[in-house]
């Protein structure tokens, strides 16, 4: 293909400069991906298989690339220490699954009450969040740039209604990241699990409750099977940010021509990914409800409170985890309120105006 071209015009209008185009060496570079999801799984699987699919197609035969979706090389959780080992050289994954490593990756993926999507991809483009990831995942042997999105996540999937934050004590619920420690001090039992093995423990009785992404996933998760209360915009996600992580080593040893492949794809997959979603998740809503019966909540004030009251108290002790935790606090919550304040001042308010006027909502 033409690779000028494509580098020229590469995805998210990144004003990416045309690039002189390299012989190719002796010999693809190997490029083996490991994911956290299943093969051909429903949204989030075939996003990574389509990322996968589309970096070797733009390499035009300088990488070549292996797919393994989850299970079929290293379990869904083992992709990290998989590839910072560099037995792979790249996973595709949701870095707040590591928080157990250090807490600060669940800043690059969401966090309690954080950014949206737009004002996370600000954030990290432009206000200096890539270069805290690069700090960050570096101290793992990592390189981790983003390569999907999912927007704003539902509340989750119950077995019953949730009227007061004393609802959530004693309720066993599968939520990962900081918003797994939120529900934990709300008086819940909170676990981790894989996409691929929630639905058996949901329908078992393993877990009363579940969060998952948003309408488009959802329906093919069958969730409904054993919770029908969904509860729309959740608090633990409101931006679902997804991570390629790269070997650091192998990352350093590729050429700019290369980084550039690599960079384009997955920038291109992270705006497919987030518009995909958008554009599905109210067909998909309303099938759940004609075809599932499944009753649709929000979350009322008090319950809202209690999760700022919860989430208060997690992000101290995130800042209290080390010197790093809290400057990627510090700078994240900076930058949060700065682009923020101009998104309620102006395409909030737009919006809530236009729905009003509109009968919307």
């Amino acid at each position: 293909m033409e690779r000028r071209k494509f580098l020229k015009g590469a995805a998210l209008g990144a004003g990416a400069t045309a690039l002189a185009t390299p012989a190719l060496a002796q010999g693809a570079k190997q490029l083996t991906i490991v994911s956290t999801w299943p093969r051909d799984f429903p949204g989030l699987g075939i996003s990574a298989q389509r990322l996968a699919a589309r970096i070797a197609e733009l390499s035009d035969g300088a990488f070549n690339v292996e797919y393994f979706a989850a299970g079929e090389r290293v379990g869904a959780f083992d992709v990290f220490d998989e590839v910072a080992s560099g037995n792979s050289q790249a996973y595709v994954a949701a870095d707040y699954y590591w928080v157990g490593k250090h807490p600060g990756f669940a800043y690059f993926t969401s966090v309690p009450f954080g950014m949206t999507t737009v004002e996370w991809n600000a954030w990290i483009k432009y206000r200096g969040g890539q270069a805290l990831w690069d700090e960050l995942a570096g101290e793992f042997g990592l390189k981790t740039i983003p390569c999907g999105a999912t927007g704003t996540q539902a509340g989750g999937w119950f077995n019953k209604e949730i009227e007061s934050p004393d609802d959530f004590r004693g309720l066993k619920m599968r939520i990962p990241g900081l918003g797994g420690q939120v529900i934990s001090k709300m008086g819940g039992s909170t676990v981790s699990l894989p996409g691929g093995q929630i639905y058996e423990n949901l329908v078992s009785g393993a877990v009363d409750a579940t969060e998952w992404v948003g309408p488009y996933n959802d329906y093919f998760m069958k969730f409904y099977e054993a919770a029908q209360y969904y509860y729309t915009g959740g608090m633990h996600e409101p931006g679902g940010g997804l991570g390629f992580g790269m070997n650091r080593a192998w990352y350093d040893g590729l050429s700019d021509w290369e980084k550039a492949v690599i960079e384009a794809a997955c920038l291109e997959e992270h705006a497919n990914s987030y518009e995909e979603a958008q554009a599905l998740n109210g067909e998909y809503l309303q099938r759940l409800i004609d075809e599932q019966g499944v009753q649709v909540r929000n979350f009322n004030d008090d319950v809202w409170d209690g999760f700022g009251e919860a989430s208060a108290e997690v992000f101290e002790e995130v800042r209290d985890h080390s010197a790093l935790a809290k400057k990627i606090d510090d700078a994240f919550q900076a930058n949060l309120r700065e682009i923020g304040n101009m998104m309620a001042q102006f395409e909030i308010t737009f919006v809530n105006q236009r729905n009003r006027v509109l009968g919307l909502g």
